[in-house]
């Protein structure tokens, strides 16, 4: 089956994974609320002038995924995370660093809308 929803991804996780997932999308739509939810290679995707960020489940970890680029202005507050090019891993033990994924994806989403308007 193909997925098509953020719904449909979620369905396809260990029941364990869901809460963190849930409120990580609970994040992100808060901090963008305009974003449309779409399914991007196989991962939810929040678009707004292009995609903002993504974010999909793993055996160990949850992550966000963002263009490489997006991260270097948050280099100092991505120390204590384990990142990769694109990826930010967080822990499904440990509480989301709210605050830091809303700086991203409003930073994100405004670089987007920026370069639109060239």
């Amino acid at each position: 089956m193909k997925i098509t929803t953020v719904k449909q991804y979620l369905k396809t996780v260990p029941k364990s994974f869901r809460p963190a997932l849930a409120k990580l999308r609970q994040t992100i739509k808060k901090s963008l609320p305009e974003a449309e939810e779409v399914i991007s290679y196989g991962m939810p995707a929040y678009k707004f002038h292009g995609v903002v960020v993504w974010f999909a489940a793993s055996k160990n970890h949850y992550a966000i995924y963002v263009r490489p680029r997006f991260k270097i202005p948050f280099k100092e507050e991505l120390k204590s995370f384990e990142t990769t090019k694109s990826a930010i891993h967080f822990s499904y033990n440990k509480p989301l660093p709210d605050k830091l994924v809303k700086k991203i994806v409003n930073f994100i989403a405004k670089e987007n809308l920026k370069n639109s308007k060239l």
